[in-house]
Order: structure tokens, then sequence, then C-alpha cells
């Protein structure tokens, strides 16, 4: 057991290792280098959790944090290739040095992507490599969303513009309330069980993978809309 915990672990370090290359070669303002420091956070968080036997089965635990992590990692590759990556990550790789994008928004559109499509997809490919269903997961699935929605609130706190700045009136007010975690992580939990539910109608689930993917990617353009100073 303790040899299984060790090789969970050193998976998560593994993945903590190349977000850190990845931030250490970035500009610090760039758009997905402020998403590759909030999506850190969380991996370190997690890690941190399995170390101290917060979940369970720390194996299942494990698989998914890093099935989701390298569905970012490839996104990134892609990318860096001259690749296109999936539509729900290319808003902010193309706006990614946009200077009138804030840094909240690129954020919270990272975390779109990443919750919106690639979590459901995440604990597909879980359930495949453990041989489970997605009901076997929910227990970890909610214990990384709880970690998620925790270092959402400190993203916001940290990144908020400051009270002179944020106001009624000011447009990205009105980004941030048109989005919410809870209702992706919600919409992610729908979809994977769907997308499981019809692993025997491939042609079928990849159309699906491909409308969620775009209706994602939608979403993320729209919290990466310019606003003014």
């Amino acid at each position: 057991m303790a040899q299984t915990e060790g090789l969970a672990e050193h998976k998560v370090d593994a993945v903590v290792a190349r977000m850190r290359a990845l931030d250490a070669s970035w500009p610090h303002r760039d758009g997905v280098a402020v998403f590759n420091r909030v999506y850190l956070a969380v991996t370190r968080e997690v890690g941190r959790g399995v170390a101290a036997g917060r979940f369970p089965d720390a194996t299942a635990a494990v698989t998914l944090d890093v099935r989701f992590a390298e569905r970012y990692l490839e996104a990134v590759d892609a990318a860096a290739a001259d690749r296109l990556p999936p539509a729900c990550w290319r808003p902010l790789f193309q706006l990614r040095r946009h200077p009138g994008v804030r840094a909240l928004q690129f954020a919270l559109a990272g975390i779109n992507a990443h919750i919106g499509h690639d979590l459901a997809l995440a604990v597909v490919d879980t359930c495949h490599g453990l041989g489970c269903e997605p009901a076997d997961l929910e227990d970890e699935f909610d214990r990384v969303g709880d970690v998620l929605v925790s270092l959402e609130e400190r993203i916001r706190e940290d990144l908020m513009p400051g009270p002179d700045l944020f106001q009624v009136a000011d447009p990205l007010t009105h980004l941030l309330g048109s989005w919410s975690l809870d209702r992706a992580r919600d919409g992610a939990w729908s979809a994977a069980r769907v997308l499981w539910a019809l692993r025997d109608f491939p042609d079928v689930a990849e159309e699906l993978r491909g409308r969620l993917d775009d209706a994602v990617g939608l979403v993320g353009r729209m919290l990466l809309t310019p606003l003014p100073d």
C-alpha cells in the first residue's frame, strides 16, 4: 500500500515539475502563464491531500488528477508545435498576450476550459484506465472539486481589482457574474456520465465531445473579451 501511494505521489510530482518549468519559461503577464500558476497551486494542493491521506482511494485520486493535467499539457504542447489545441483552449492561447485582457479573465478562461471540457474526459479516461464506473470516482471528483472551489475564491481575492475599480458598472463585474465554477463542475460530472454511457457508441460519443469542446470554447472567448482600463 505504501509503495502504491509513493508511486501515486511521484506522478503528481512529475506533473508539478512540468508546470513549474512552464512557469519559468513564460513571461509573468502571459495569459497561459497566469492560468498555469493557478493550476500549479491546485495540483500541489491535491498532492498534499494525497500525502496526508485525505483521499480514501489515493490511486483513483491521483489517476484522475494526472489524466486531468495531461489534457492541459497536451493543449500546451499542441500550441507550442503550431498545432491547433482543442477549441476550448484556443481563445486563451490566441489572446494570451492581449493588453486589454485582465489577469483574472485569463485565470477564469483557463479554469473554464479545463473544468468545462477536460474534466469530463479525464473522468472517462480514468474509468477506462482503472476499469471502474464514474460512480466509483465520485468521492475523488468531489474532493478535487472542493480544492478548486477554495482556490477560485483565493484567485478572485488575489487578482480582483481594488474596490475603487471594481464597481457595478465595471464590465468585468458582468463577466465574472456570467460564469460559475460550481455550475461548470456539475456540468462536467453530467457530461462524464453521459460519455461513459455512450462508450459503446463511439460515433455519438465523439460528436458529443466535439459539441462540448465548441461550447466551452465559446464561453472562454466571451470571458476573454478585451476590456477598457
